[in-house]
């Protein structure tokens, strides 16, 4: 069982950063593929990014409107896998959820249904 906690959203203007963090349980974190999602109201949950297995930023895959602009990275030893946002835009405003399952393709897959471990989300929003 994995438990998995966000951190780091908020309310801020386009064109600047946030850092998103979500905290993972248990002592086997370095054994799931992790991925951040993101769900805008009336919208369905869509992939945003994802970081595989090693430490540090890894092997990692984006969603084509956040390349360039947003850094997946994982800390196996604090259990924290991060999110680092930059140049934002109002239409990154969404809830943001953090991903876990022992399958790197089914994160990178992003078919929701499929994975293991959801956090319970951070809002993001982004005025212009």
């Amino acid at each position: 069982q994995v438990q998995l906690v966000e951190s780091g959203g908020g309310l801020v203007q386009a064109g600047v950063s946030l850092r998103l963090s979500c905290e993972a349980s248990g002592r086997t974190f370095s054994r799931y593929a992790m991925g951040w999602f993101r769900q805008a109201p009336g919208k369905e949950r869509e992939f945003v990014a994802a970081v595989s297995y090693g430490n540090g930023y890894g092997r990692s895959y984006y969603t084509d409107s956040v390349k360039g602009r947003f850094t997946i990275s994982r800390d196996n030893a604090k259990n924290t896998v991060y999110l680092q946002m930059n140049s934002l835009k109002p239409e990154d405003t969404a809830v943001y959820y953090c991903a876990a399952d022992p399958l790197w393709n089914t994160v990178v897959a992003g078919t929701v249904a499929d994975i293991d471990y959801w956090g319970q989300g951070t809002q993001v929003t982004v005025s212009s």
